[in-house]
């Protein structure tokens, strides 16, 4: 009797941080749109997010290795790098690039797509059928992408809208292939150590990439600059990060994915709030039929051994969208 109350409080608190994390991944669209406004580039607002967020990682990192006796090998070190490599920087770059072209909602809309693209990719290498409802679900995600391109190619004309698509789907492309790799690293390292390592990773190439493209002086930016990286850092990377890992705890892989699902949802909305974006009926629509065929592909492969690493970080946790999102 004692015990019985204890169950409901952490489904309760499950679903919050579930929901927590889902709309601090969320934000993140919305800061890197609203640092744009002061004309900072990619590269370098990429940068100052990681240099944030790196210090948390960090201390994870050192955190796991004294929990974890056994040393990485060779193998495990390029795994970690690589993968890191992928699925953390170049994914963050390039969506980075594309939010310079592209509105806040169409961005989270295409990263939402990565559960599409896992399972193209694993079909194609590892020669896994795809059933027909998944070719169903997979058609109506990508007919809801062409409605919301379709409202915002109406709304700004021009190729710009083009290349930021191309360059966020690459971005989900790129985030979709280090899933389907880092199944065999997880089960290795351990969930917690190899995402702090390659977040350790991913930041160390981004501060590289600026030490090495951008002078010293393009740090002299506006105060509220600084502010957005931070608030980047801590409410839509790390924060999200270790409250979607607590939820997951709580009720699970499949339920916190779920929950996620209100993601793209949010960044309409925020984006409406915040960046005056404006919303219509075809986006919307548009949304609902990305949504629901992503939840489709999502519930099948909840029946398969390689959800745990769909649902662990979406790639906004880049970090980051699942990873990102994760």
């Amino acid at each position: 009797m004692t015990d019985q109350p204890t169950f409901p409080r952490d489904v309760f608190f499950g679903i919050v941080f579930a929901l927590l994390a889902a709309v601090g991944f969320s934000a993140k669209a919305i800061l890197v749109k609203l640092a744009y406004l002061d004309h900072v580039d990619a590269i370098t607002l990429l940068a100052l997010r990681m240099a944030f967020s790196v210090p948390f990682f960090v201390g994870v990192a050192l955190w796991v290795r004294t929990q974890h006796a056994e040393p990485l090998t060779t193998h495990d070190k390029w795994l970690v790098l690589v993968l890191g490599l992928i699925g953390y920087y170049l994914s963050s770059l390039l969506d980075f690039l594309g939010l310079q072209y592209l509105s806040a909602g169409l961005e989270r809309l295409i990263l939402f797509l990565y559960p599409t693209m896992t399972v193209i990719l694993s079909a194609v290498i590892f020669k896994r059928a795809i059933g027909r409802k998944v070719i169903a679900a997979m058609a109506l995600s990508y007919a809801g992408i062409a409605l919301v391109f379709l409202h915002d190619m109406g709304i700004k004309q021009g190729g710009n809208i083009v290349l930021g698509a191309s360059l966020v789907f690459a971005s989900t492309l790129s985030y979709s292939t280090y899933l389907v790799g880092v199944g065999h690293a997880v089960r290795r390292i351990g969930t917690a150590r190899f995402t702090a390592y390659a977040m350790v990773v991913a930041s160390a190439a981004s501060l590289l990439q600026f030490g090495v493209m951008r002078p010293l002086s393009a740090l002299d930016l506006p105060l509220r600059v600084y502010e957005l990286s931070l608030a980047m850092a801590v409410f839509s990377t790390v924060l999200p990060v270790f409250l979607l890992s607590y939820a997951i705890r709580r009720i699970g892989s499949g339920n916190a994915s779920l929950i996620g699902s209100i993601g793209p949802v949010s960044t309409i909305y925020m984006a409406y709030l915040f960046l005056n974006e404006s919303m219509s009926w075809l986006q919307i629509a548009g949304s609902m039929l990305v949504l629901c065929g992503v939840l489709i592909i999502s519930m099948n492969s909840g029946k398969g051994a390689s959800r745990s690493a769909v649902s662990s970080v979406p790639p906004e946790a880049f970090a980051p969208d699942q990873g990102r999102h994760l």
